[in-house]
């Protein structure tokens, strides 16, 4: 089905979901209409423009003392010294160009056979993964918060599953097929310790529930069609 976002057709063939396709069109439009881009303009003006709309439309509540305690308390398995993970993955790489939804696809189905065999993991790695820990049937040892990237680690550290996971993690490098074979708990650490990290952590969660905050108000506002988007008509929404 065709997105149609205010009458703009929307092409999602690049982008991992149709969702996603249709927000940035959303953002598109809401810089046009203040102004600060051309209908006509470049990938890299438009994407300029969208990060001053975010910057200067969506408010972040700050952080304060009080509320980094609560976080630290509610999140206290992240604060851990020496947790280690060992896991495998299997990566379908997404290039320039790439057919995003046919890789998608591949990397779907494959995960749907692992998660039903997953004595196959290791040879499925070395024949189709993008990464050089193919040639290790996928093995990429111990890990430890830090080692990666932020979307790869959440899936590793913020749960407590074995085995392979039931869900693609989508990175900047495409999608991964998990597998988590152990994992080594860590010990807890003192508030103070890690007062920086709890802020930076409350600060990224405070930022992405404001601009999902907004991107829901835009879509309450807009006439979207062809894609569901999770629309709010008020921006006193929470």
């Amino acid at each position: 089905m065709t997105i149609l976002v205010n009458g703009v057709a929307v092409t999602d063939q690049d982008w991992p979901t149709p969702q996603m396709a249709a927000v940035h069109e959303l953002l598109r439009q809401r810089a046009v209409a203040l102004g600060w881009l051309d209908h006509e303009a470049e990938p890299a003006a438009v994407n300029e423009a969208i990060e001053r709309v975010l910057a200067e439309e969506v408010r972040i509540p700050d952080v304060d003392e009080a509320a980094c305690r609560r976080y630290y308390a509610q999140h206290a398995q992240r604060y851990q010294s020496d947790e280690l993970v060992f896991a495998r993955h299997i990566l379908f790489q997404i290039t320039q160009g790439a057919p995003v939804a046919a890789v998608r696809a591949m990397a779907e189905a494959m995960l749907t056979e692992l998660r039903a065999q997953p004595a196959l993991f290791a040879e499925r790695a070395r024949r189709h993964s993008n990464c050089p820990s193919g040639e290790l049937g996928g093995e990429l040892g111990q890990l430890q918060r830090g080692a990666t990237v932020p979307e790869f680690e959440q899936a590793l550290f913020e749960g407590t599953a074995l085995g392979v996971l039931p869900q693609l993690v989508k990175t900047r490098f495409g999608f991964h097929i998990v597998a988590v074979d152990q994992r080594v708990p860590g010990k807890s650490l003192p508030f103070e310790h890690v007062h920086d990290r709890v802020a930076d952590d409350l600060h990224g969660d405070a930022e992405a529930r404001a601009l999902s905050q907004y991107v829901r108000v835009l879509a309450g506002q807009a006439e979207v069609q062809g894609v569901e988007l999770d629309a709010a008509t008020s921006p006193l929404i929470q």
